[in-house]
């Protein structure tokens, strides 16, 4: 029976509408503030908005999966978890740049805060979406809202070039997706996901083969860019240097972890047919077991020469990015969706509280590189330990929780054999040692240049101890989070609603 727009329930969807409006609110005021008010209340109206659409979220998760909008729209197990993760983390950002709205010189300030709830909304559409459309609305409101903010230092020359540089392969990324799915709808006449799955595979299996990979294989060249894996991930270092450093965590964490929403989603839901085939072992896999291996290697050792800390961390990103592909690639096996949502619920802490000490320390120094961090241990002892903290787990040292991330997902590469690439994994680990602990040499072996205490807001001091826990916890008691996640139907994802009330 064909139903109407106001007979779906529609409280499903109210994480996004208190992002959406809490998005215009903020615009217009900001219209309404004079120009020398303090924005910082902008910065604090987003925060509740953030945590009201977090409880929502929250307790939605574990009910049964429901589609709204003609089943263009899901809400289920694997929506809501990802959003509540980019939820935590845009908070996390907010909260630890509320300071840094007043101290960058610029009369943007209201924009700043908007455009993150925006960016936001884009990456929560993108988890729900079962329908191409709603993907690339959702991808492109993420992405648009990024370009703007990686750019919103309009006077600083550094700035502007992130941003060009960010548009222009944010485009051509967006431009491979949009040729991929055109091919989809090619091949089957609908945009839905699952009605798309069954069509191509008849279409594989009546002449179409190299048009069905053609389509998944310049989707995959565009989730290339936007989770900047090599050798894609040109942008990177220069966006991360440019951009201002609460811009450069939420891509680097928030960003990283719609992008890969949006893969497992679309690889899932669309193209399940190809991992119980033939062609996904013959020939998916091994393209992102390549993409993955050349991350690694890429993105560690150009890490090794970084004298800037935002370039080391962009190159980290991009090795990481390549740990997470490893699941990804070995999908037919278990625990994917477990393994992959902890890896990034641990590397959105550690990367958020790295880069919340990066941001404080730099705005001291008046410097970008790690010369910074000389003498931190003497200057604030506890900053420098959170930071030590932060900087093993991302090098995944026993028993942190970016250990028992990397453990995971090894267990999936020696579980599906491909013991190459689990021996890549170990051996570029081993290499970003020695980047990692330059930084924590520099704080406590190094003197520092000057004795004053670093000044830090307590926004920041907040986000660092929230950081510092999560990794602490996830790192020491792994098995909480596991179970919780092990409970959820991340089948769902993979079968359309059926008889779900929202049909």
């Amino acid at each position: 029976m064909e139903k109407y727009f106001l007979d779906y329930n529609w409280t499903v969807m109210a994480p996004e509408l208190i992002i959406l409006s809490a998005a215009a609110l903020l615009s217009i005021l900001d219209l309404l503030l004079k120009e020398e008010a303090d924005r910082r209340v902008l910065g604090w109206i987003g925060i509740l908005a953030v945590a009201a659409a977090g409880v929502f979220a929250g307790s939605a998760v574990g009910n049964p999966p429901y589609e709204i909008l003609s089943e263009t729209y899901r809400v289920d197990d694997f929506a809501l978890v990802f959003k509540l993760i980019l939820l935590a983390g845009t908070a996390l950002v907010l909260l630890a740049s509320l300071r840094e709205i007043r101290l960058e010189g610029e009369r943007a300030q209201g924009e700043y805060v908007y455009l993150l709830l925006t960016a936001l909304l884009g990456g929560m559409i993108l988890t729900s979406s079962a329908d191409l459309i709603t993907l690339f609305v959702g991808l492109e409101l993420l992405s648009l809202s990024s370009y703007i903010l990686a750019g919103i230092r309009r006077k600083r020359p550094d700035s502007n070039e992130a941003a060009w540089k960010y548009v222009v392969t944010g485009g051509m990324s967006s431009a491979f997706i949009l040729y991929g799915m055109s091919f989809v709808y090619g091949l089957t006449g609908t945009t839905n996901l699952y009605m798309a799955r069954q069509r191509l595979f008849e279409a594989y299996h009546e002449g179409y083969e190299s048009f069905v990979l053609l389509s998944l294989f310049f989707m995959l060249l565009g989730f290339g860019f936007k989770v900047s894996s090599a050798p894609f991930h040109m942008w990177a270092p220069d966006v991360y240097q440019g951009s201002p450093t609460p811009v450069t965590a939420f891509l680097a964490a928030v960003s990283k972890t719609a992008a890969f929403a949006f893969v497992l989603r679309v690889l899932l839901a669309t193209y399940l047919f190809l991992l119980q085939a033939g062609p996904w072992m013959e020939l998916v896999a091994p393209a992102l077991l390549t993409v993955s291996a050349a991350s690694m290697v890429v993105g560690n050792t150009a890490a090794l020469r970084q004298i800037r800390t935002k370039r080391m961390m962009a190159y980290s990103s991009v090795a990481h990015a390549g740990y997470l592909l490893v699941p990804v690639a070995t999908a037919a096996g278990g625990m994917l969706f477990e393994s992959t949502v902890y890896y990034l619920m641990a590397y959105l802490m550690m990367t958020l509280g790295a880069f919340t000490v990066l941001m404080m320390v730099e705005r001291d120094a008046g410097v970008e590189d790690l010369a910074a961090f000389s003498g931190l241990s003497r200057r604030s002892p506890l900053a420098a330990a959170a930071m030590t903290v932060f900087l093993v787990s991302l090098a995944g040292i026993p028993v942190t929780a970016g250990f028992f991330g990397k453990f995971y997902i090894l267990t999936h590469a020696v579980t599906a054999r491909d013991f190459w690439i689990a021996a890549v994994m170990l051996v570029t680990t081993v290499i970003s040692y020695y980047y990692y602990f330059g930084v924590i040499r520099m704080m406590y072996f190094r003197s520092p240049a000057s004795p004053k205490k670093v000044p830090i807001s307590p926004g920041a001091t907040a986000v660092i101890v929230l950081t510092l826990v999560g990794t602490l916890l996830l790192g020491f008691f792994p098995q909480f989070a596991l179970d919780f996640l092990e409970r959820l139907d991340w089948t769902s994802v993979l079968h359309p609603a059926g008889g779900a009330a929202g049909n």
